[in-house]
C-alpha cells in the first residue's frame, strides 16, 4: 500500500449514459484548470468504464487516488455529491449512498487483497437523474461539476501541504536524532579524553 507521490483522478463511468457520464465531465472539468493553474501539474487525470483491473492498473502505486462517480441513492436528490473514504481497506459509504456498480467496490477489495490500494482513497460519489442513454448530463447533475472539480482539486491540494508536513517532520525528527547521537558520541568522546586526563 506504499505511494510514490503519484496523484490520480479517476471518472468513472459512461458518458453515453446521461448522468453516468459526470465522472468523465469533473476530469474534463479538472483537465481545463489544469491548462490555466500550475496546482495540479504532475495530476494524472484519466477516465475509466469501472472495470476492477482497470481501475487498479490506474491507480497502483499512487499515493492518492480520487475517483469521481455516479451514485444512486434513494430518496434521491440528483446533484448531491457524497465524499467517501477507503478506511482499512473498506470502502466507507453513507448509508444513503452506493456506486451504481459492483465494478468500484469489487476493484477496492481486489486492490487491498494484492496489496495494490493507494494510501489515500478518496470517492466523491454523485446522486443522479437520468441514466437513460443518450449524452448531456441532467441540469442539477452539470450544476455540481464545477465545484466538484474545485473540491477535487483542494482535496490535492490538502494532500500535497499533509505530505510536505509529514516530509518536513520526518526530516527534523531525522535531524534530532542525528543531534543526539552526535552528543551522545561526543559524551563518550569526552568522558573518554576525561579519563586519559
Amino acid at each position: 500500500m506504499s505511494g510514490n507521490g503519484r496523484t490520480v483522478v479517476v471518472g468513472v463511468g459512461n458518458e453515453f449514459r446521461r448522468d453516468d457520464g459526470v465522472g468523465w465531465a469533473v476530469v474534463g472539468r479538472l483537465a481545463e484548470l489544469a491548462e490555466r493553474t500550475s496546482s495540479l501539474d504532475g495530476v494524472v487525470l484519466t477516465v475509466s468504464d469501472g472495470d476492477p483491473g482497470r481501475l487498479i492498473g490506474t491507480w497502483r502505486g499512487a499515493a492518492l487516488c480520487v475517483v469521481v462517480d455516479a451514485a444512486h441513492a434513494h430518496p434521491g436528490c440528483p446533484g448531491r455529491v457524497h465524499r467517501l473514504e477507503v478506511t482499512g481497506g473498506e470502502l466507507r459509504a453513507s448509508a444513503s449512498a452506493s456506486s451504481h456498480g459492483l465494478g468500484l467496490g469489487e476493484a477496492v477489495e481486489l486492490a487491498r487483497v494484492l496489496g495494490h490500494l493507494p494510501p489515500r482513497l478518496v470517492v466523491f460519489a454523485v446522486e443522479g437523474a437520468d441514466s437513460s442513454l443518450g449524452t448531456g448530463l441532467s441540469a442539477p447533475v452539470r450544476a455540481a461539476v464545477a465545484p466538484l472539480a474545485e473540491r477535487v482539486r483542494q482535496e490535492i491540494l490538502r494532500h500535497r501541504a499533509a505530505e510536505r508536513a509529514s516530509a518536513r517532520g520526518r526530516a527534523e525528527a531525522d535531524d534530532l536524532a542525528d543531534d543526539i547521537a552526535d552528543g551522545v558520541a561526543g559524551g563518550v568522546a569526552g568522558s573518554g579524553a576525561g579519563r586519559r586526563g
